[in-house]
Parts: C-alpha cells; structure tokens; sequence
C-alpha cells in the first residue's frame, strides 16, 4: 500500500512539472528555427535580466614599423638613404645616430637629419651614411588608438680607405666677389668614373635665374657656366651633395661642399696685337686705353677668351719657367695670371719702348707700371680678357678657358 502511493504521488509530480515547463519555458518559433539567437537584445529584454549577446567592437590593428636597413646588417653600403615607413600608424619620432672612426683613424659620431613625409608614414634621411661607423635607428610610431611601438635597428657600414674615396673642392671661395665670367670649378682628388651621378647631385642656384650647364673637363675636374656671362650683381648658391655617392669604380663622395658668391660689375679687357691696344670697359662703356707688348715670333700670345685667374705682386720671372734659351730674371710689380701656362697681364718698365708699337714678350701681355697697377686695382677674379690679332689659340683647361668655345659644345661635355 505504501509503495502504491509513492508511485502515484511521483507520476502527479512529473506531470505537474511537465505543465510548468510547457507553459513557461517554449521558445518562440523564429528562436527555435536559430534565425535571432545571435541579436543584440532590447531594452525590455534588458530590464528582464537577460545578457546583451552583441558582438565586440573591433580592436585597432598594432602599428608595424619597418626601415629599409634590417637590424644588425654589416657592410652597408654608404650610399644608402636609411627610409622608415610606419603601417596601421604615424611615426612619431625617427632618431639616426652614428659613431666610429674616419680615413684618418679619428673618432667622430652625429646625428643624420632626416625628413617627414607629410602624412606621418614615412622618413627618409637627409644624408648617405659615412663610412666605417656603427648606426642606431630608433623609431617610435602611434596608431588612432594612441597605442604606441617602438624600435631599435643597429648596423655598420662598409669601411673605406683614402683611396676609395674622392674629396671635393669647390671654387670660388665662400661670400667672394668675382667677374661676370667666372666659373664654379670642382675639382676631385680620386678620380669619377660614374660622371652623371656626381653630376645629378651638384646643383646651382643663381638669382636672378641663368640657365647654365655643367661640363667636364677630365675625370677630376668639372665646370659650370651660365649661357652668357652672368648678369652684374646676380647672387650664386652650389650644392655639392656628393657625400656618399658613389663615382663608380668602388669610388664613393668623401663629404658634400657648399659655396657661395656675388658676380660683380661688368669689367672686360680687349687686347689687341695686331695694334699693341688694350681697352677696357666697365658695364659697357670704355674706362682705359692700355698701350702693350704682347709675345714675338715663336712665342705668341694665346688669342681667344681668357679669365683672370689670380692676382699676385711683385711676381719673379725668370726664362728657366717657360724653358726660354735667353737667360733673364725679371720681377714684375703688378701680375694677373690668365693661363695656367703662364701667361700674365703684367708691369713690364723693362719693355716701354716696346709698347703700342711691337709684340716682343715671351707670351705675356706687358704694360707700364701706372696701367699695370690701375688694372690690378680694378679687376676681379673672373673677369674676362679677350685677346685677338695672334694665329695662336687657347687650349680648353689651360686655365678658365671656359667661354673660349660655344654653349653647345661645351654643354656636350656634360654627362646628363
């Protein structure tokens, strides 16, 4: 009897339960086919306590950081442009340092500037590497989430000798003043085998703008000239960006050179030997008449266009300098140079009988003293002096014969 109730009492239990369960408990159909399980619930549904299913937002992507020299490289290439660029984020702060030991075995360490891009996602250094030195590239960049990477890059570069690289010169000097025709003349102690790229990497400013064209003479030597003589008072900047570049043959730019000048009046000498004449003229008008003495038979004066070169008193001559026979000593008071050779506009007292009416010098261009010294007084490095009335011409490199040829050649011998 007992076991009879107990089971009627448990079968109403599971029969109440299940009423309970089927009233209450029964999902809405469009729950039961899985369609909504996944949406974000109501505000209503809130209140009831059931949990907001939404999915998470989307985190920011980590900022990556990646430069074109990988960390620890050895024997880097000098003339390589370290670039950083910045994905998923903008870089916040690029440092390039260096330290090591020159050609000379001295110490020497810095800092490469670099530049910015605009849109924060790229740098690039503002100058080739140096030879021989150990580098450190630090980089910080962020991303929209203001999370921040950093990262550390070190390595060295390839070790040069003297003889691997090329030193520039450049001339004329800084904050000078020189004649319309002068040139910027660079010169190079190791030979350029790779013209055209020293040549894409020297530039010059001149204002007012002149065009102009750079023009090798050799593979140590280059020139620049404007079209026409530079414009009175024109204002001239050269950039030698060459540190680093390489000049072919394993030859890399040993350091970069800058200078500028100022271009003086116009102030042209026309020497004449036909008639012994020289005349002057200051911005186009003629300040001097010059009686002179230029070279005899078997050493005739140079014609053509010519630079002064330098400037120099109380200049010894003697014939062991040109390798003449007679044997003299002469010291003039007044001396300026126009040839390498060694021609010279030059004080010749010796030689007054001589001027305005014969050619009797070893090359020179003599004068007396009073014109010699009015000259010297007056003319600039780079002003021109142009010579006719001799069968002889000037060799191009035989000092600034730079105007004595056409535009057109000239500008062939550039090699862009």
């Amino acid at each position: 009897m007992t076991s009879t109730r107990t089971t009627l009492s448990a079968l109403a239990s599971a029969i109440l339960l299940a009423g309970v369960v089927s009233g209450c408990g029964a999902a809405p159909a469009s729950q039961a086919e899985g369609t909504s399980s996944t949406e974000p619930t109501t505000s209503s549904s809130s209140k009831a306590g059931k949990p907001n299913t939404a999915a998470p937002e989307p985190s920011d992507p980590p900022v990556q950081i990646e430069a074109n020299v990988r960390d620890g490289a050895n024997k880097v290439k000098v003339d390589t442009l370290v670039k950083v660029s910045a994905s998923d984020g903008t870089l916040s702060k690029v440092k390039l340092t260096y330290s090591g030991t020159d050609s000379k075995g001295r110490s020497i360490k810095g800092t490469t500037k670099g530049k910015l891009a605009k849109d924060g996602t790229t740098w690039t250094a503002g100058d080739r590497l140096e030879p021989s030195a150990k580098y450190t590239l630090t980089t910080t960049a962020n991303n929209e989430a203001k999370q921040r990477a950093t990262e550390k890059t070190t390595f060295r570069t390839q070790k040069l000798s003297l003889n691997e690289q090329t030193f520039p010169s450049l001339y004329p000097l800084k904050e000078s003043k020189v004649g319309v025709g002068m040139p910027v003349v660079l010169r190079f102690d190791v030979p350029v085998r790779d013209r055209a790229a020293i040549e894409k990497n020297i530039h010059v400013t001149s204002t007012p703008e002149q065009k102009g064209t750079w023009s090798w003479l050799s593979d140590t030597e280059v020139h620049f000239r404007p079209k026409s003589y530079w414009q009175p008072g024109t204002k001239v900047k050269v950039d030698a960006d060459i540190n680093g570049v390489s000049a072919g043959a394993g030859i890399y730019g040993q350091q970069s050179a800058k200078t500028s000048f100022t271009v003086g009046r116009s102030f042209v000498t026309k020497v004449n030997l036909d008639t012994d004449v020289a005349k002057v003229y200051q911005d186009g008008k003629q300040v001097r008449r010059i009686l002179v003495t230029g070279g005899k038979n078997g050493w005739e004066t140079r014609s053509g266009v010519k630079l002064i070169m330098d400037k120099e008193y109380n200049k010894v001559m003697t014939n062991e300098m040109i390798g003449a026979k007679e044997s003299y000593r002469l010291t003039a008071k007044y001396a300026l140079r126009i040839t390498n050779s060694g021609e010279f506009l030059h004080s010749a007292p010796w030689s007054l009988g001589n001027l305005g009416r014969r050619n009797a010098s070893h090359g020179c261009v003599g004068m007396s003293i009073a014109d010699s010294g009015w000259l010297y007084e007056n003319s600039l490095i780079g002003d021109p002096v142009v010579t006719t009335g001799t069968s002889k011409g000037i060799e191009q490199g035989n000092g600034y014969s730079d105007w004595d040829i056409s535009y057109k050649e000239y500008a062939k011998r550039s090699a862009l």
